[in-house]
C-alpha cells in the first residue's frame, strides 16, 4: 500500500487514509466535481457517473494487487475493443478475475465495457486496467510480473485490413511484433500463464483451397494478414522451443453491434440508421462481391476460451461454414429497414478497394465442433437483424415501425 498512499497523498493530503480504504474496496472517485469520502458517496455516484467508475480501474496500475481467492486471473490485450469487451463479459461470468491492458490516451474509449462499472459491484470488483501497450515490452514486463495471470488472451492488434495498406509499419508493429513482445514478457517472467493469440482468416488470403481448415497454406494479401502470419509462427514457435501452452484461434469474420464503424458491416447497418434518421444520403463501399463467412462476435469468444481449457495446445478455424457477399449483407439490411431500392442509397468509392483483394474466406471448423463442442447459433440474417437494430436504437429509431410493408423487424 506504500505506492498508494504516496499517490493518493498528493492528492488528498488531509484523509489519505480513508481515499485509500475507498479506493481498495470500493471505488475512487476523483472528477472536477470533487472527491468522494464516504463508502455511501461512492456507491450512490457509480450509480450516476459511470467515468468516476471507470477511474478506479484505470489507475488500478497504483494498486497492489489484491488475493486471487481461488478465482482465475485473466490479462486480455485490445480489451477496449469488439472481442476483448465481449471476452471480459464472458470471463466476469465464468468467475474469473480480469485484467485488460488499455493504451494511453488523450480520450476515453472505453464504451464497450463501461456497462461493467453499471453492473454489479461484484463484477467492478473483479475487474482492472492497467496502462501499457503491444510496442512497450517493458510495460507488458511488469504487468505480467504484478498480476501473474493463468489466462493471457492477445486481442490487441492495428486490425483494419485496408488501413494496414497506409500504415504498413506500424501494423507491423503493433500486431506482429506485440505478440512476441508478450510472449517474451511471459518467458522471462518464468509465467506458467496459458496463451491464446487472436489469428485471422485473412492470413488465408488468396487460399488454396476452399473452405479453409487448419492445414491450408497461408497466402496473405495484406500487410495486417502477412503481420498475423508472423505472429501465428511465432506462437507456434514459442510453443515448441519453451513447451508453453499457447493456441491460435483462427477466427473467421465476426460481426456485433460493438464492431467499429469503419468495418463494412457497421459502415452498413450505421448508413441505414443514419438514412432513416435523415442524417445521411448515401453509404460509400468498395468490393461488393468480396466473399466473407461472417458470424456472430459473442459466440465466437467462447470458442477462444474452449481452446484454453483443452488438456493439449492446438490450433482451430473457427466459423460458420457459410459465405455471404457483401452485397447480400447490403441487400439483408436495407430489406430489414424496408428501403426496396438499395442501390439509390450505396455508391463504390475506389478508395476503399484494396490494392489486393481477398475473393473468398469459407471456414471448415469442423476440428472444432469435434474437440470444443462449439457450434455457432446465429445464423447470417439474425446477424444482419441483431446489428441493423442496435444501430438504429442508437439513432432512435424504433426498428418495429420502420416500413413494416418491408418486412423489417416484426
Amino acid at each position: 500500500m506504500g505506492v498508494l498512499n504516496g499517490f493518493l497523498f498528493e492528492i488528498f493530503p488531509e484523509d489519505v487514509g480513508h481515499v485509500a480504504d475507498v479506493f481498495v474496496g470500493e471505488f475512487l472517485v476523483a472528477t472536477a466535481t470533487g472527491i468522494c469520502r464516504s463508502r455511501k458517496q461512492c456507491q450512490e455516484k457509480m450509480g450516476t457517473n459511470r467515468r468516476c467508475a471507470l477511474l478506479r480501474a484505470i489507475f488500478s496500475d497504483s494498486i497492489e494487487r489484491m488475493t486471487k481467492d481461488g478465482k482465475k486471473v485473466a490479462l486480455l490485450t485490445g480489451v477496449t475493443g469488439q472481442d476483448g469487451s465481449y471476452m471480459v463479459d464472458f470471463l466476469l461470468a465464468k468467475g474469473y478475475e480480469v485484467h485488460g491492458i488499455v493504451r494511453r490516451n488523450s480520450s476515453f474509449n472505453t464504451w464497450r465495457i463501461e456497462h461493467i462499472y453499471g453492473g454489479t459491484v461484484q463484477e467492478a470488483r473483479d475487474f482492472f486496467m492497467y496502462y501499457g501497450d503491444l510496442t512497450d515490452a517493458n510495460s507488458l514486463i511488469h504487468i505480467i510480473e504484478k498480476i501473474k495471470p493463468d489466462e493471457v488472451y492477445n486481442f490487441g492488434a492495428q486490425s483494419h485490413v485496408r488501413i494496414s495498406f497506409d500504415i504498413p509499419e506500424n501494423t507491423a508493429n503493433v500486431t506482429g511484433l506485440g505478440a512476441l513482445r508478450l510472449l517474451e514478457a511471459l518467458r522471462v517472467n518464468h509465467s506458467h500463464a496459458k496463451f491464446y493469440q487472436a489469428g485471422s482468416s485473412e492470413m488465408f488470403g488468396l487460399a488454396k483451397e476452399i473452405p479453409q481448415n487448419e492445414h491450408t497454406p497461408f497466402h496473405p494479401r495484406s500487410p495486417y494478414a502477412v503481420a498475423k502470419v508472423f505472429a501465428h509462427w511465432t506462437t507456434v514457435n514459442y510453443r515448441e522451443a519453451y513447451k508453453m501452452f499457447i493456441v491460435n484461434g483462427i477466427l473467421f469474420n465476426h460481426e456485433s453491434p460493438r464492431r467499429a464503424e469503419n468495418f463494412v458491416t457497421r459502415k452498413i447497418t450505421t448508413g441505414i440508421a443514419r438514412i432513416l434518421a435523415g442524417k445521411q444520403k448515401k453509404i460509400y463501399l468498395g468490393n461488393l462481391d468480396a466473399k466473407r463467412d461472417w458470424g456472430y462476435a459473442p459466440e465466437y469468444v467462447e470458442a477462444c476460451w474452449r481452446m484454453m481449457q483443452r488438456e493439449k495446445p492446438e490450433d482451430y478455424v473457427i466459423g460458420t461454414g457459410e459465405t455471404h457477399t457483401v452485397r447480400e449483407f447490403a441487400e439483408e439490411a436495407f430489406r430489414l429497414a424496408g428501403i426496396p431500392d438499395w442501390r439509390r442509397y450505396v455508391e463504390i468509392d475506389p478508395r476503399y478497394h484494396r490494392p489486393t483483394e481477398v475473393p473468398i474466406l469459407l471456414a471448415d471448423a469442423k476440428k472444432a465442433r469435434e474437440q470444443l463442442g462449439w457450434e455457432p447459433k446465429v445464423k447470417f440474417k439474425d446477424l444482419v437483424k441483431i446489428m441493423l437494430a442496435a444501430d438504429c436504437a442508437r439513432e432512435g429509431v424504433n426498428p418495429v415501425t420502420i416500413r413494416p410493408e418491408g418486412g423489417g423487424f416484426l
